[in-house]
């Protein structure tokens, strides 16, 4: 068969998310294959793809569905029979007794899932609610291929050129959004969608939605108990594994909640911490203080221990180029926990849903400043606002007023991002005059009066969908460990969405209703510790310890050549900040794209 040649490439580049078991199934011009991480039912019971019992359906899938033993007795009292303890097998059945939509409606988890139909000759491409596993995919020639990562799409013959925008996005980002790929050709399937191909056609559906209706008639004690409640029984459903399971502890609020819920449900456990010591960022003290408190053991992970370049494991790990800095932190503790559990628990999502984030709280002020403003201060603000830019004491000032009359378009804009690039003369050809559709929404006093809803959904496109779950997906499944967040159930979510703004900020407080369960169940000093994450000052280090690369990017760069940088300029840039000793977070971005185009252009 034609296409066993490209699987087979495909299956090696994703060899290191499934060490456990390799299979290809086939069907006349049709291939599916699959790489295991064995969690469920270690057996081979367990292995994929996984076909009916007439082997006329037959699935690949990634992730875990946490309500699978409650699926399957349903599955089972209608008729339906099982050999083996997986939730895979939950999904062939499923599919079997309630087709696609009625199966995807019931699941409880996160999934990526293909599932090839060989008596009508269809396939199904299904993606979680919320995003948190990938699904990459290109049509092409009447055909179709699927797969985990860009990376392997590419090892497939997948793809051609690099996507000029989406190099763009990521200079301004640190990351290629969802919306894109690295690569032309390539796009990834949304998180609430199902694609639907058959006879060399796609549909593109959206099965889920989160709600912007807010219930008022919520009160915050009423949040903090539902939450309470969610949350543990969110915690006491990942808790379902056939391995080891260990917990990611920051210094913050979140994952320290986890901690407590898991201590609460008699799970037991190990909790490991990322540690930068020297540094202002250090969370070491305050996670320590709280595994003491909750009487849990805690393993600090160093990553200044480390000798070899990080930079090489951030290229492997992630086949898009990526820079959030922080991956840096959770692919060490990766490293770490992979010889103790195959399982890690992490915090993540509160921040994204209950408002864990500063700049949610200003949008917010924002808004309710705009709400209150007569149509004509727009006019009085474009007069004064040049005069508010010249005053030193009025920055702040002036910042809060451009969210109130600007809208989603000055809060998109607020990054330094691509300008830093255009204001040094650094961007080549092949970059020189594009822009990014969020950097030409005009300013609107009508926008600021909707200003957080907007922000909302820009960041939950962008920074959550991106960076946050391609992080901590690229860097577990680079060691080959399974990452779940209880804060990412789509339960948590739609209940928390529905709570009106004045209930996530009560009293003015960031993630108030989490705030106030750590207060109560860990401390008012837990619940009064400001955001903290596994923080990684790379931009910083880039005049440090990684300072000899950065020289070299700037005497001779491969982007340079290619026509993505201007090398006078850039040399001129990066003799500047090793001169002066400042850096910044575009810098960065720019040495990850340098170091990952290398790799590309050694294949």
């Amino acid at each position: 068969m034609d296409a066993l040649p490209a699987v087979r490439r495909m299956l090696r580049g994703i060899a290191h998310r499934g060490p456990d078991g390799e299979g290809v199934e086939t069907w006349n011009s049709v291939a599916l294959a699959h790489r295991r991480l064995a969690i469920l039912d270690l057996s081979e019971a367990g292995h994929q793809p996984m076909l009916s019992t007439d082997r006329e359906v037959g699935i690949v899938f990634n992730g875990c569905i946490y309500n699978f033993q409650e699926l399957r007795r349903e599955l089972e009292a209608s008729g339906r029979r099982f050999r083996s303890n997986t939730d895979t097998e939950v999904l062939v059945n499923g599919f079997l007794e309630w087709g696609i939509h009625r199966l995807v409606s019931r699941l409880r988890g996160m999934y990526a899932f293909g599932i090839w139909d060989n008596r009508s000759r269809e396939l199904f491409l299904v993606r979680d609610r919320l995003g948190v596993k990938p699904l990459i995919y290109a049509e092409a020639g009447g055909r179709i291929a699927f797969a985990s990562t860009a990376g392997a799409m590419r090892g497939g013959g997948f793809g051609g050129d690099l996507d000029p925008q989406a190099v763009l996005e990521f200079l301004e980002f640190g990351f290629v959004t969802d919306a894109r790929c690295i690569y032309e050709g390539i796009s990834k399937l949304p998180p609430g969608h199902i694609l639907h191909w058959r006879d060399g056609r796609s549909v593109l559906s959206r099965y889920w939605e989160l709600s912007e209706e807010r219930d008022t008639s919520i009160s915050f004690e009423d949040a903090v108990e539902e939450t309470e409640r969610l949350l543990l029984e969110s915690v006491r459903l990942r808790l379902i594994a056939d391995v080891p399971i260990g917990v990611l502890l920051s210094g913050g609020v979140d994952s320290g909640l986890i901690c407590w819920a898991l201590t609460e449900l008699g799970a037991p456990i190990r909790s490991f911490t990322v540690g930068t010591p020297g540094d202002p960022e250090d969370e070491t003290t305050a996670a320590q203080e709280t595994a003491r408190k909750l009487g849990i053991t805690n393993e600090v992970v160093t990553i200044a221990e480390r000798e070899e370049n990080p930079l090489d494991e951030l290229r492997s790990a992630y086949s898009e180029p990526f820079a959030s800095s922080s991956a840096l932190g959770v692919l060490s503790v990766s490293r770490a926990v992979k010889d103790h559990a195959t399982v890690l628990l992490t915090g993540d999502g509160g921040d994204d849903v209950y408002l864990g984030y500063s700049f949610f709280l200003n949008c917010w002020r924002a808004q309710c400043l705009a709400n209150r403003l007569p149509a004509a201060a727009e006019t009085l603000w474009k007069a004064t606002r040049p005069l508010l830019r010249t005053l030193p004491r009025a920055k702040r000032a002036h910042s809060f007023l451009s969210y109130a009359f600007g809208g989603v378009g000055a809060y998109a804009r607020v990054r330094l991002g691509i300008p830093y690039f255009e204001e040094r003369g650094m961007f080549g050809p092949l970059l020189r005059g594009r822009t990014l559709a969020h950097r030409e929404v005009p300013d609107s006093l009508a926008s600021g009066r909707r200003l957080l809803d907007d922000a909302l959904r820009f960041h939950q496109s962008k920074h959550f969908l991106s960076e946050f779950m391609v992080k901590v997906d690229g860097a577990t499944m680079w060691h080959a460990l399974e990452a779940r967040s209880p804060f990412l159930d789509h339960t948590v979510w739609e209940f928390a969405a529905r709570l009106p703004y004045s209930v996530r900020f009560h009293d003015g407080q960031l993630k108030a209703v989490l705030r106030e369960i750590a207060r109560r169940r860990l401390g008012g000093t837990v619940a009064r510790r400001e955001k903290s994450g596994f923080s990684i000052p790379a931009d910083r280090w880039l005049l440090g310890r990684w300072s000899s690369g950065l020289r070299e990017f700037g005497e001779s760069s491969a982007a340079a050549k290619a026509g993505w940088f201007d090398q006078g300029s850039l040399s001129r840039t990066v003799a500047a900040a090793l001169k002066d000793r400042q850096s910044s977070p575009q810098l960065w971005h720019a040495v990850v794209f340098e170091n990952w185009l290398r790799e590309q252009q050694t294949d």
